[in-house]
């Protein structure tokens, strides 16, 4: 094998699966959601391959149905956690150096394994614990999580294809060698594929990982890892490590060797992190690697020679999509007053079809939000409109907890371009409009720009192809991902990279080759065939031709 040049399975994006009625894959997919309603799982920790049973749990709850228990997760303390860095730090010399295409065999494997046999349990496991509809779990938990193992490998590939040129007598390398220490792995609950790609991108780079997945994702967390598990990753290389925020952050980044955070979640949460790095600075080996996606107050903007069918239809679904959980969901957008009427009929017609409730019921477009504190923050945020002058609720604004978390799509109309919703996230399922007159589309632009301290994603309408150009440039720092006619979510691994600046992260786009550099430490290597035996060069030799200066 040592003479083999590998090359990666070209990837292609994985087709998505309608679940349409009467479809093969609806009946599959009901039957596992079926079965997983009648379980309570166990949910360990796994360290160097083991699952650790602490007795201090925690249960796992469905959104939509919150009295029912789907698991207990047990949650880890400080003596696992140091045993987690144990593992992690003795198990990086063999996977940094196993050949890389043995690592890329092994999450190949891995999404061979989600895309058949794994598919029904990581969706199934994905709606309950997290209340997605069938669409939305496919898109995440099955299809954007395979693509980001296939395309990782190709990127892989590329990465270390990449060499310097070498001169007459010299053999120039670059070695992308696996960070000195650990990578810690904070996950998000509201996509199961970042859940998997945050701990697998690093991993696959040589590297070894501590994750923490969130509490609110635990049960499509302890399915990912079995199916990594299956696929044959080794011991203590993806150490899943549930547990307290604080008590899990406080003895990692005291560790000197911590090495690189690669996160998704809120902005105040990473802020908080790199502070703690930032001061932990003597503690470590090396400069950490900081990775992070954070927040988003996403925009659509319309021009006047927008599509308003378009427009609306971009509001509907990048705004209630995953009831608004997604940080690239649509929540402000301004639209000029000539197309306001028809876009307001049809977003009010368009949400007047959809149904809301469990997850279960296959014909409920939105489901409900992830947990209590959730709801009680958005419902705040509903309330406070509702008391507001300033604001009108075109839609929605009912909400219940009765049963599971229900926030009905609610669209806000203000006056006030900088009232709180046009500038606060919401994370949930409020969309804020403002009206502006038609010739202030130029003013509209610096107020979306100087608005909202985020850049994560936007998105601009129009069909005049030099306003199109113009809103390009002068929207460049506003959004990571631009979009243009279309919705600003849905990005796709291989198609668009996704990350966003500002206070929406280091925009290390996920999904891109780009990420995976940040998990390698180059080395450069020289060999000279005929090295020098002596000091001198030609220059300072005496020449009898020199004039005395």
């Amino acid at each position: 094998m040592n003479n083999l040049f590998s090359k990666a399975p070209t990837p292609i994006n994985e087709p998505i699966r309608s679940y349409a009625p009467g479809s093969t894959e609806r009946s599959s997919l009901r039957s596992m959601i079926k079965k997983m309603k009648g379980e309570q799982v166990d949910i360990p920790a796994f360290i160097n391959g083991k699952e650790i049973r602490t007795g201090n749990t925690l249960n796992v709850l469905a959104p939509h149905e919150h009295a029912r228990v789907l698991g207990k997760a047990h949650q880890c303390g400080v003596p696992e956690l140091e045993s987690a860095i144990s593992s992690a730090v003795g198990a990086r010399n063999d996977w940094m150096n196993m050949h890389w295409s043995d690592r890329a065999s092994i999450f190949l494997k891995a999404a061979d394994l989600l895309a058949g046999p794994y598919r029904d349990i990581i969706n199934a496991s994905t709606m309950l614990g997290q209340s997605k509809n069938p669409y939305q779990a496919e898109i995440d938990s099955a299809c954007e999580l395979i693509d980001f193992l296939r395309f990782n490998v190709r990127f892989m590939e590329q990465i270390y294809s990449d060499q310097p040129i070498s001169s007459p007598g010299v053999w120039n390398r670059v070695q992308y060698r696996a960070l000195e220490g650990f990578v810690f792995a904070v996950t998000p609950f509201n996509f199961t594929s970042i859940a998997g790609n945050l701990p697998t991108a690093p991993a696959l780079m040589g590297n070894t990982v501590l994750w923490k997945p969130s509490s609110t994702q635990l049960l499509s967390a302890y399915y990912l890892y079995k199916m990594f598990e299956e696929a044959g990753l080794p011991n203590g290389i993806i150490n899943m490590i549930p547990g307290k925020g604080s008590t899990i952050g406080n003895t990692i980044f005291s560790s000197e060797h911590f090495t690189g955070l690669h996160f998704t979640g809120s902005t105040g949460t990473f802020n908080h992190m790199w502070a703690t790095i930032g001061n932990n600075m003597n503690t470590y080996r090396t400069y950490p690697r900081v990775v992070g996606e954070t927040g988003g107050k996403d925009f659509i903007l319309a021009h006047p020679s927008a599509d308003p069918i378009a427009v609306s239809t971009a509001i509907v679904r990048g705004g209630f999509e995953y009831q608004g959980q997604k940080c690239s969901a649509a929540s402000r957008v301004y639209v000029p007053k000539s197309l306001w009427p028809v876009i307001r009929d049809s977003v009010v017609a368009q949400l007047d079809e959809m149904k809301m409730g469990p997850i279960e019921d296959f014909t409920n477009f939105i489901n409900a939000v992830i947990d209590k504190t959730a709801y009680d923050s958005i419902t705040a945020y509903i309330n406070h409109a509702k008391t507001s002058s300033d604001v009108e609720i075109l839609h929605g604004g009912g909400f219940s907890d009765e049963v599971g978390y229900f926030i009905e799509p609610t669209v806000l109309v203000t006056s006030d371009p900088k009232y709180r919703t046009m500038c606060e996230e919401i994370f949930g399922p409020v969309v804020t409009i403002h009206v502006y007159d038609d010739n202030k589309y130029v003013e509209t632009m610096e107020l979306l720009n100087t608005t909202s301290p985020f850049a994560l994603t936007g998105a601009v309408f129009a069909q005049d192809r030099s306003v199109i150009a113009q809103s390009t440039s002068a929207l460049n720092d506003c959004a990571g991902n631009f979009y243009i006619n279309d919705k600003p979510t849905g990005a796709v691994v291989g198609q668009q990279p996704f990350g966003g600046a500002r206070s929406s992260g280091t925009n290390d786009k996920a999904g891109s080759m780009l990420n995976l550099v940040r998990w390698t430490s180059a080395r450069s290597i020289k060999e000279t065939f005929v090295p020098a035996k002596n000091f001198a060069y030609p220059f300072h030799q005496a020449d009898p031709s020199d004039i005395a200066l």
